[in-house]
């Protein structure tokens, strides 16, 4: 066997499209392109590390950051690698090992640094927090530390990663070009009793001028029993499933109506796809969100602390005891849009809850906005879909 071995090095212009080459010595032996080649000082980081061969196969590429291995792809004929985007400011490693059929090997490495970020994308805050369970509705809200292109969006996009031990199918919406939101599609949720991670390849990926990812993200959490919860305010009822299976029923109040404001009764309670936001075993509750005085009875004022609250959306509804309905329960909508439940339930509910849990609505002429709260489930799927950078469906088992 022959071995042969060369470093036929330029530097490259600093933009990262210096290569190198081996085994030209031998025409017969596999001729392998490093790209970047050794030397370069500013190589490109969306760029990554591609490594080509001609006359051969690629049969071992090793590409190293601080010792750490960096992930890539080989093409069906093992002629070309690829690397994943590359960390700014880090020195890299690389060795390759290329055949072919007539017993010929090429060996190649190369020796380079990336361009360094003068401003940093990072993710500043995620939702759900790690280690949480959470509920089969729970969507992922990641948060950004700067504004993101058009352009820039895809690119991160394309680096998000979402991974289910049992299989979803959702998609990513862009809401402000700080935050993007994963949920999955329309009735089928998250599988209960599983684990998720989201994965954000971020380190190298280019949103602007000099304006790189500076590092990965990752995170777990699990998702919990299905609980999804029908109401009626119609009939006045509460249905509670968990797995599939109904464990509780109870009358509720519901909201009575009767406060118009801008063309909307804000005293409806909203009829839609509801996720739980949060629970709080105490809440105040005052009348000051309708601008009125709680002192103010004669006009509906109230100042009430309730007990075994979960809030289901961000204009103030929540399903909660309260100890003064028992004369309305299954009977008579008389809140101001929550949903009223005995204390017994209420209880029982706010110890059974994750967040991300469904609760859907139904009977009354008031809407739920799909931007009310998480209640993301209230836009149409392909209309969702649409407003991801990429405008595509994502499998994530």
């Amino acid at each position: 066997m022959v071995i042969l071995f060369a470093t036929t090095a330029c530097s490259g212009d600093g933009g990262g499209t210096g290569s190198t080459v081996a085994g030209k010595e031998d025409v017969s032996a596999p001729q392998v392109t490093i790209t970047p080649g050794t030397g370069t000082a500013k190589a490109l980081p969306e760029r990554g590390v591609v490594v080509q061969v001609s006359n051969g196969t690629l049969e071992q590429v090793n590409v190293t950051v601080k010792g750490k291995p960096v992930r890539g792809e080989m093409s069906p004929d093992k002629t070309t690698w690829r690397s994943r985007t590359l960390w700014p400011g880090a020195s890299y490693e690389v060795s390759v090992v290329a055949r072919n059929e007539k017993g010929k090997t090429t060996t190649a490495t190369s020796s380079f640094t990336t361009l360094k970020a003068t401003a940093p994308l990072n993710v500043v805050d995620m939702i759900p927090m790690a280690g949480e369970k959470v509920g089969v509705g729970m969507p992922i809200t990641l948060t950004f530390n700067r504004g993101i292109s058009d352009a820039g969006k895809k690119a991160v996009e394309q680096a998000l990663k979402v991974k289910s031990t049992k299989p979803a199918v959702g998609a990513w919406y862009w809401v402000s070009d700080r935050q993007v939101i994963f949920r999955t599609k329309n009735e089928q949720y998250w599988q209960p009793n599983q684990t998720v991670r989201l994965t954000a390849e971020l380190a190298g990926v280019k949103i602007g001028k000099g304006v790189y990812g500076t590092r990965d993200f990752s995170r777990t959490f699990k998702i919990g029993d299905s609980h999804i919860s029908t109401v009626s305010t119609k009939t006045k009822k509460m249905v509670v499933k968990v797995n599939g299976k109904v464990v509780k029923r109870t009358g509720i109040s519901a909201g009575k109506g009767g406060r118009v404001v801008n063309g909307v009764d804000t005293y409806l309670t909203t009829s839609g796809v509801h996720l739980t936001m949060s629970k709080h075993r105490v809440e105040r509750m005052t009348s000051e969100w309708m601008g009125v005085d709680p002192k103010d009875k004669a006009n509906g004022g109230y100042d009430l602390l309730l007990p075994h609250a979960v809030r289901i959306s961000s204009s103030g509804e929540y399903v909660h005891a309260s100890p003064d309905r028992y004369w309305a329960f299954g009977r008579y909508n008389a809140s101001h849009g929550c949903i009223n439940t005995p204390p017994p339930f209420a209880e029982w509910f706010y110890n059974l809850s994750y967040r991300g849990d469904i609760v859907i609505v139904t009977g009354s002429k008031r809407r739920l906005e799909w931007n009310n709260g998480w209640s993301y489930y209230q836009m149409p799927w392909d209309r969702w879909v649409k407003g991801g950078a990429l405008d595509r469906e994502v499998t994530t088992g």
